[in-house]
């Protein structure tokens, strides 16, 4: 299959050809019966005699191509609607019926704050090419109306409040909120750009409008990505500044699977200056090793790191509630705990060479002792709750 991308090098253009690119090399084998042969990438400065070849030869055509923010609105016309009409007619010349998507826009519904959007305009103006080009021609159009858009690579400062939050936030600039209440439907990046890999495979999802509002709908007249998040521009700085504290209390905010606060937190961190992409971590050292947190979460605990020197014997206390994952990466130790009144002791002997979990129980004193004369032992330690230094359930017993 051959694919023509236009406005390859904008912030959507970008994403799928990259995505393309990593199906065509076998890099990505999620969709085994999708085989991209070309992608044929046309932009602003790709010369328009290659357009004609692209069009000759394609299998498939995303239009991405557009302008969001003209230096005057002649222009939204121009490169919205006018190298639509120049697409479809190159297509018609080479008679070339394959499918071809368009990214229109939810201002396109004209409604409501859109009503007398120049941009809506050339956008809906767009969306009639491709309806008409559809009915002249009986190729398949999927015109899908996008919302606000944020993910990777997005421009920041330009048409994208969210990029422009993580932009600034990530390199300590002010933002200005008008009215934090002011709620956006955003879609993420990853979430279209799969979609339109769905569309290559012909399960695109079709929907109408309420509005601004899609409807799905399996006879719907345009395209829609079914999952999109509804979010206060208040809710998206708090997540922001709470993702910014993470390198001082090294609290990682709950982020489940999918949720708008997981790819956010993705969004932001690719907006990081070089200077904040390593940070140093407090290391708690002494005659005996070091003992340095990594990671804490606001529920499931916290990660540290523990280094013995050789012989060293660390440990030697109890907890009530807490408990923990000993998890030897490297050297050679021994780990023995005690439950609390009883002789039994139970020792495990650990090393990197065979990376083993053990469970410090709850009531049983334990150590961990350093069986080497010459290298240091390594421990990766997760404990259930974070380490609260007015409550730490830590009573010092021998084993």
């Amino acid at each position: 299959m051959n694919i023509l991308v236009t406005g390859a090098q904008g912030f959507v253009g970008k994403n799928l050809c990259e995505a393309l690119k990593n199906i065509r090399d076998g890099k990505d084998r999620t969709r085994p019966n999708l085989k991209i042969d070309n992608i044929f990438e046309f932009d602003k400065d790709t010369p328009d005699n290659l357009l004609s070849a692209f069009c000759k030869d394609a299998d498939f055509v995303f239009n991405l191509a557009g302008a969001n923010r003209p230096k005057n609105t002649d222009e939204f016309m121009l490169d919205n609607c006018d190298f639509a009409n120049k697409l479809l007619n190159i297509l018609k010349s080479n008679n070339n019926k394959c499918p071809v998507m368009l990214s229109s826009s939810i201002q396109a519904t004209l409604c409501g704050r859109f009503a007398d959007s120049e941009y809506g305009k050339s956008k809906l103006a767009g969306e009639n090419l491709f309806f008409d080009y559809s009915s002249q021609t009986g190729a398949k159009v999927l015109v899908y109306r996008f919302p606000n858009l944020f993910g990777k690579w997005c421009r920041p400062n330009y048409n994208s409040a969210v990029a422009t939050f993580c932009n600034n936030i990530a390199n300590d600039l002010p933002i200005t909120v008008n009215d934090k209440s002011t709620e956006l439907e955003l879609l993420y990046i990853d979430d279209l750009v799969n979609e339109m890999l769905d569309a290559l495979e012909g399960r695109e999802h079709h929907c109408e409008f309420d509005g601004v509002n899609a409807v799905m709908c399996e006879s719907g007249h345009f395209c829609a990505v079914p999952k999109t998040h509804r979010v206060t521009l208040g809710k998206i700085v708090e997540l922001l500044e709470l993702f910014k504290m993470q390198t001082s209390t090294l609290v990682v905010p709950e982020i489940p699977n999918d949720s708008f606060a997981k790819k956010l937190y993705s969004t932001y961190l690719s907006y990081l200056p070089k200077d904040k992409v390593a940070f140093d971590l407090k290391m708690n050292t002494d005659e005996r090793g070091s003992f340095t947190e990594l990671i804490k979460t606001m529920n499931c605990g916290q990660i540290s790191v523990n280094i013995s020197k050789p012989g060293i014997t660390k440990g030697q206390h109890w907890h009530n509630t807490k408990w923990e994952f000993f998890i030897v990466v490297a050297g050679h130790g021994l780990i023995e705990e005690r439950r609390i009144g009883s002789d039994e002791v139970l020792r495990y002997e650990v090393s990197g060479e065979k990376i083993t979990a053990v469970h410090m129980l709850p009531g049983y004193t334990h150590n961990i002792i350093n069986l080497s004369d010459t290298e240091d032992l390594v421990t990766v330690m997760w404990a259930n709750e974070q380490f609260d230094p007015n409550h730490p359930d830590t009573f010092f017993e021998k084993v």
